[in-house]
This record gives C-alpha cells, sequence and structure tokens, in this order.
C-alpha cells in the first residue's frame, strides 16, 4: 500500500511540475491531457523545463535531489539548460534529530557516547540527504586529543532508497517505452548509475577509503589539506574525521578581505586537478563550491581545503592517453586525430566514416579559435564533443563525463577567483610531462622495475637448469654437438642483437622526447 502512494506522489508531482510535456512528447492522447488537466487544476508552466524539473525533484525529497546532483553530471545526455538547472541542485534537506544520531553513533560502537567522545555537539553544522555532520572531540589510543567531524548516515536509509530506487527503475522502463527522447536518453543506464552510485554512499567506510587515498596522494603537494581519518572510529553508518577551519570559497570578499592571493588560488585548483587526473588518475568527483574551504590558519594560509569523499573518478593509463592526446590536437586545430582517437579507442562503430566524424568535431572546435587561449573552456569543449559524438552513437565512458563534470566546476571556480584565468597555460606542462613520461627513459625503467619480481624468480633457478640440460646431454649420445654449436651462436648473436638494440631505444626514445617536447609545446 505504501508503494501505491509514493508512487501516486510521484506521478502527481510529475503532472504538477508539467514533466509530462517535457518527456512524453510522441504520447499527446486528448483524453490523458484532460485526465492531466483536471488532476493538476491551476498548474503554472510558465518557468522553464530545467527550473520545473529541479524544484519537483525538491519537492520529492532527499533521494530525488540526490539523483537530480547525479543526473546532472550527465552533460553528455542532458539538453545544456536542463544540466545547467540541476547543477544548483544542493541538500537543503532538514536535519534529523540528534537523539537518533546519538542512537546509531552507540548502535555501532556498542558503548555509550561519552565512552566514545570527550564532548558531541548534537546540533549538526550540516545535513544533507543522505548523512549529517557534527563536531565533537575524542582522545585516541595514544592520549591525544582531537577536534573531529562526525558523519552519521540517516536513519531508515537503506530501505526507504529501495523503495524508491524500485519506482524509478519502473519509470524509466515507461519512459524508454513511450517516448523516442526517453530511448536517447538512457534513463535505465541513468537509473542504474544512480543506484550504484547510491548504494555506494551508503557505506562510510567506503568514503573514508578514498578520502584516505586522495590525502596520501596529495602529501607532498603542499596546495590541498584533506583531513585524517580516524579509522578507530569508523564504522558503515560513522565516519569520523579531523575538523577542518575554513573559509567557504565562495566567499570571495571575505578571502580578498584576510588577504588571500586568488588569482594564485585559483592556478593552484587547476594545478590540485591535472595532478589527481594526470598523475594519479583518482581525482576527487565533486569539487563544487560548497565541498571546498579555504585554509586561514598562519601554519597553512591560502591552501585548499577538501570535503566530501562519497563520489571520486579514477582513470585507466588509456583514459589518461585520451584526454591528454585529445586535448593536444584541439590545441593544433588536429581535428582528424580526434576523430581517430575516437575510433581507436573503440567507442564508435567500426563502420564510422573518420572524414564525417572529422568534420563534426571541427564544427564544434574551430568557433573557439577566435578567442583568445585563456577564453576556452576545455570543459565546455570536451561536453561538445560528447554531444557531437552522440550523433555518431559513441558509447561514453562514465568516468570521463564524470571528469567533464568536475572539469567544469573547476573552471568557473577558478574564473569566479580570478577572471583572467588562463586554464590552457596551467594544464600545459602536465601534458607535456605526461607526454614525455610516456615514451621517456623513465617509463622504460618503470617497466623493467616492475618486470623485476619476475626475473627474481628466473635467475636463482639457472644452474639448475643448466644442470638439467648437461645431464641430459650426457645421457643422449646421439646428440649432435655440431647443432648445438649452432645454437649457441645463434643465441649469442641474440643476446648481441637484444644488447644494441636495447641501447638504440634508449638513444631514440631521447631524441624523440626532444621532438616532443619541441614540436608539441614549442
Amino acid at each position: 500500500m505504501s508503494k501505491f502512494l509514493r508512487g501516486w506522489v510521484i506521478l502527481w508531482t510529475v503532472f504538477r511540475y508539467g514533466l509530462d510535456e517535457m518527456v512524453l512528447t510522441n504520447f499527446r492522447h486528448p483524453s490523458v491531457a484532460f485526465v492531466v488537466r483536471v488532476l493538476t487544476f491551476g498548474r503554472n508552466l510558465s518557468a522553464p523545463r530545467g527550473v520545473r524539473l529541479r524544484e519537483a525533484l525538491e519537492h520529492l525529497g532527499p533521494i530525488f535531489i540526490k539523483f537530480g546532483q547525479v543526473l546532472s553530471t550527465r552533460r553528455d545526455l542532458l539538453p545544456p539548460d536542463i544540466a545547467h538547472e540541476l547543477a544548483f541542485l544542493q541538500d537543503r534537506v532538514p536535519p534529523f534529530d540528534s537523539q537518533m544520531a546519538v542512537d546509531i553513533i552507540e548502535k555501532e560502537f556498542g558503548k555509550p557516547l561519552a565512552q566514545i567522545f570527550t564532548t558531541f555537539e548534537r546540533t549538526p553544522v550540516a545535513s544533507a540527504s543522505i548523512a549529517q555532520v557534527h563536531f565533537a572531540t575524542l582522545t585516541d589510543k595514544h592520549g591525544q586529543h582531537h577536534e573531529v567531524a562526525v558523519k552519521v548516515l540517516r536513519p531508515g536509509m537503506l530501505k526507504v532508497i529501495e523503495k524508491d530506487l524500485a519506482l524509478m527503475h519502473m519509470m524509466a522502463n515507461w519512459l524508454e517505452k513511450l517516448s523516442s527522447d526517453g530511448k536517447r536518453l538512457k534513463p535505465r543506464e541513468v537509473v542504474g548509475e544512480f543506484d550504484m552510485y547510491l548504494h555506494d554512499e551508503l557505506d562510510l567506510m567506503r568514503e573514508a577509503a578514498n578520502a584516505a587515498q586522495l590525502r596520501r596522494n596529495m602529501e607532498g603537494l603542499d596546495l590541498v589539506l584533506i583531513p585524517e581519518i580516524f579509522w578507530d572510529f569508523c564504522h558503515t553508518r560513522v565516519m569520523v574525521m579531523q575538523r577542518m577551519k575554513g573559509v567557504p570559497i565562495s566567499q570571495v570578499e571575505l578571502l580578498r578581505e584576510q588577504g588571500v592571493d586568488l588569482p594564485r588560488l585559483a592556478r593552484d585548483g587547476v594545478t590540485i586537478f591535472f595532478t589527481q587526473v594526470f598523475r594519479d588518475g583518482f581525482f576527487h568527483g565533486d569539487m563544487h563550491p560548497g565541498n571546498i574551504l579555504v585554509s586561514t590558519d598562519p601554519r597553512s594560509f591560502g591552501r585548499y581545503i577538501s570535503l566530501d569523499f562519497g563520489i571520486v573518478g579514477s582513470l585507466t593509463d588509456f583514459d589518461k592517453e585520451y584526454l591528454a592526446q585529445n586535448f593536444m590536437a584541439f590545441f593544433r586545430r588536429d581535428y582528424k586525430r580526434i576523430a581517430e582517437l575516437h575510433v581507436e579507442s573503440g567507442w564508435v562503430p567500426a563502420n564510422t566514416r573518420v572524414a564525417e566524424l572529422e568534420a563534426a568535431i571541427r564544427t564544434v572546435c574551430e568557433p573557439y579559435f577566435d578567442r583568445p587561449l585563456k577564453e576556452i573552456s576545455l570543459g565546455f569543449v570536451l561536453m561538445r564533443l560528447f554531444q557531437t559524438s552522440r550523433r555518431f552513437q559513441v558509447e561514453i565512458q562514465p568516468q570521463l563525463v564524470l571528469l567533464q563534470k568536475t572539469l567544469l566546476n573547476i573552471e568557473g571556480l577558478g574564473r569566479q577567483l580570478d577572471p583572467e584565468l588562463d586554464l590552457w597555460s596551467t594544464a600545459k606542462p602536465f601534458l607535456e610531462k605526461w607526454m614525455v613520461d610516456q615514451v621517456g627513459p623513465k617509463r622504460l625503467w618503470a617497466e623493467l622495475r616492475n618486470e623485476a619480481p619476475r626475473y627474481a624468480q628466473i635467475f636463482p633457478a639457472l644452474p639448475r637448469l643448466v644442470k638439467d640440460f648437461l645431464e641430459q646431454g650426457s645421457r643422449d649420445k646421439d646428440l649432435d654437438l655440431k647443432r648445438l654449436i649452432a645454437e649457441q651462436k645463434r643465441t649469442n648473436k641474440l643476446l648481441q642483437t637484444l644488447i644494441y638494440g636495447a641501447i638504440g631505444v634508449i638513444v631514440g626514445v631521447l631524441v624523440l622526447q626532444l621532438y616532443l617536447r619541441f614540436a608539441f609545446f614549442a
């Protein structure tokens, strides 16, 4: 019964905000239109469709707000006006009762709150659709005192989301059957992706692991602070981390008053992002202003502070090569190379004509070259490429879409801090270093080092293999000695060839490295 009522509320909301007219473009039966008008008497559809969709999701509650946030990352599937509006969705969710938070903490730890924390602020400092945060202090096993932030999952979330997700899957199936636009937007794929994200976020141990990995990766950069995780105090529904103090990055005037170098802060943000992408292949996937503070502590003044690690992206070496070569080809206006990269990646059907794809990409990219480089949005270029690729049935990889969304966030934030930010001049060193590392001596040495464990297993066995070979030779009186000598000569010749070849490869790599440096990045 409750599922039926929830379904009715969702259906009424769809009609109330005119979402039926947005998606059911091929289902205009007069009787249906009449029923909708009766059920939603007095509805006002004067607001833009993106605004109405955002308001409908806010009306439906926390799970649908979170769905809108995840949906906003799929700019390859959505019209620009809707994707832009959904990006404004915030977790404007009232906090749940603090006593319920305390009950969850005590159940997870199996002891009273007073035995866990020295102090605990019952009034939450932040409340979102999945969890809320309380400040506290604790004493660790070494007797040291720490100020911490305690993140607690909303009670009963799993039961709630399972019901709403079941309805979302049902509506996605209906949408694909009733609307040609629905088929293009791949609603079942989007809901399935949201299902995965949401279940991941319900395990705070996973978020804690993401934070720990990012903190480890960023230790030597001295540009960003990531809270320490207190593993002895972390559970599936409770995560305890270092309390971070700073000014929200959106408060630009306050940062300026406190003496923060805003142009440098903008450049540092781009540096952090490209370091995570091209060096580590592991990046914070939700870097909107609500998740970023700026430190005003004298010991770390002007550094970024990252928060909320529920969504992270990871890239393979193949992904990084695809991105780096796309960016470089774009700035060389080599549209044919961009088209070839799509084909080589296997994301485009085998029968795609490269010349047609090249022409489409040229149409997207060429207008940008009438502008200064500092005005070019790499994130927007990627988004337009993804949208153009849809014509050619390209299967866009989710990790690249998440990266593109994050890049748009970084660009928007950077240019809010410094309107003169030249993103390319900041990104260029990372692309240059990445390309050199792929073909330089460092890559060769890294490959040899990776193979070292295998060599270590083979070398100790060589004497035994030689002994077995000699014993076998003594037993076989008919062994052709001439053939053995010939084999030895061939082996010696092969070894000499390998040695000379290795020397030639190293020399060639050094020459190629110099060529790349001057040809691509002069």
